[in-house]
């Protein structure tokens, strides 16, 4: 057998993935280099409501400024936050899931956590979501999310 007979699909397929994301730029250069791959991707923040970015009090407690009840109903100045959510690269488009399980008494559309001073170990998120799967050119994502079928505690 020559070589081209002892290759099997599989391994000739990856050196052409790779040449392939090769062609459209190194991500490390920045979005112009990288090519237009680059500026659409899964950068939308999980959660940006009581961080350091959005404090606007007077004292500086950014964990009791901006709660996750009051996250729903504030415009936030320096981010956005979204359930498993896609946006272009500066954040000017966000596109992310909104869900409701017909019990709770508001939409679901960023994941329900406490702030530093409530939780037992500081900021604690109380949704289960993770990611299986991504390309680096972001054309595959695959992500879980468990939502409750029954009233979330939010209290």
């Amino acid at each position: 057998m020559n070589s081209s007979q002892d290759r099997s699909p599989v391994a000739s397929a990856q050196p052409a993935e790779r040449q392939r994301m090769a062609a459209c730029g190194d991500y490390r250069f920045g979005p112009e280099e990288a090519g237009p791959w680059y500026l659409w991707g899964p950068y939308l923040a999980e959660r940006a409501w009581g961080t350091v970015r959005e404090d606007y009090s007077d004292d500086g407690d950014a964990w009791r400024y901006l709660p996750y009840d009051q996250a729903r109903s504030r415009t936030f100045r320096w981010s956005e936050d979204g359930i498993l959510g896609l946006c272009d690269i500066r954040q000017d488009l966000a596109l992310s899931l909104t869900m409701w399980n017909g019990r709770d008494s508001h939409l679901k559309e960023r994941f329900f956590g406490l702030d530093g001073w409530q939780g037992n170990h500081g900021e604690d998120a109380k949704d289960y979501w993770w990611y299986d799967d991504a390309t680096p050119s972001h054309a595959w994502l695959r992500a879980h999310y468990h939502y409750p079928q029954v009233a979330f505690p939010y209290d």
